[in-house]
């Protein structure tokens, strides 16, 4: 008997990668949650595509805690959720901190006292690297001291963080897991889904592959860093890594039930902006013209992870390379070209 996962924010990037990985397993059942706020119906057909199986969908804002319990009364056993919906451009977080803080952590809540009601044994949280600031030290481990948020967006993942402490002291039936990202990027291996946000995109791959097509620009923001070559470091991973990581967590046992669990998912490995712009170059051959702005409001200098932990105790490890993540982003943009 399978068991019933609910997955919020089903249909966003990450989030589709992660059905698909837990559609091709054997152990559990997802049910996806998604309001389409930045994502597109079509998601699950492709997802359905993909693994030629079927799964129930809601379509609600998980901010209406009511909508969210009377969708669920009829569910019966979950066994867990993971937790993914939330606004998360940390550009547009500065020009409307108002709508991050309300939407990202009433989501948070509403989800927790699900979490709570319905004894569910797992809650796994889209958490970030942006929680660890300007780190003293690289590469960051799980016991990095969190920093100062440079944005509205990494507040609301660290009072994220700080909110499922609370709960996990205060009802410590479930097990509670944060799952610190990197950069997540690239594509679905079959190029049906990859990141392809509403909004104007904010993030470098889906920048850099949408400049190469001829639909967008792409802005270096700041030459000026202490960094090797004056531009911001970022730790890159794929997204069927990190959905992969999901799954392990879904089986992973927490052992001091009062203190969330928290992994680190990254590769490990810094590369700079102007070094992923090369990147794609050689291995596409396609032209990207860029220009040299200013520095960005909320943009960290240098990120990268120490995973040893994930790779010790989840049994993870990054099967897709740089060139991968490259490669996969720019197959699902010339998908996309075809169907326009």
């Amino acid at each position: 008997m399978k068991k019933k996962v609910l997955v919020t924010g089903s249909t966003g990037f990450i989030g589709s990668h992660t059905m698909i990985e837990l559609l091709e397993g054997d152990d559990y059942e997802p049910i996806g949650i998604d309001n389409f706020s930045n994502s597109f119906p079509e998601v699950n057909e492709r997802i359905k595509r993909i693994t030629g199986k079927n799964f129930r969908h809601y379509n609600l804002d998980i901010c209406r805690a009511d909508d969210l319990e009377n969708a669920l009364k009829n569910e019966g056993e979950i066994f867990g959720i993971i937790h993914f919906a939330a606004f998360k451009s940390v550009g547009e977080s500065c020009e409307k901190p108002d709508k991050y803080y309300i939407n990202n952590l009433n989501g948070l809540v509403n989800m927790l006292e699900i979490c709570k009601k319905l004894k569910i044994q797992k809650f796994i949280f889209s958490s970030s690297c942006s929680v660890y600031g300007n780190a003293d030290h690289l590469p960051v481990t799980e016991q990095t001291p969190l920093k100062f948020a440079e944005s509205p967006y990494a507040h609301t993942k660290s009072v994220g963080e700080e909110i499922i402490r609370q709960y996990a002291r205060l009802f410590p039936q479930s097990d509670y897991i944060l799952l610190r990202y990197f950069n997540p990027v690239g594509a679905h291996i079959s190029a049906e889904i990859g990141e392809f946000p509403i909004q104007k995109p904010s993030n470098l791959f889906p920048v850099i592959t949408q400049t190469a097509a001829g639909i967008n620009e792409l802005i270096v923001h700041g030459n000026d860093y202490p960094t090797r070559d004056g531009t911001c470091i970022r730790d890159y991973v794929h997204v069927s890594d990190i959905a992969n990581a999901h799954v392990l967590a879904l089986k992973y046992e927490v052992t001091e039930k009062k203190m969330p669990e928290i992994f680190n998912l990254g590769s490990g490995t810094g590369y700079t902006v102007m070094e992923v712009i090369k990147a794609f170059l050689n291995y596409t051959g396609q032209p990207l013209p860029y220009t040299i702005g200013p520095r960005r409001n909320g943009d960290v200098i240098a990120i990268y992870a120490d995973n040893t932990k994930a790779r010790k105790l989840l049994g993870w490890n990054c099967r897709y390379t740089l060139k991968d993540m490259i490669i996969t982003a720019w197959n699902w943009q010339k998908n996309l070209l075809k169907k326009t």
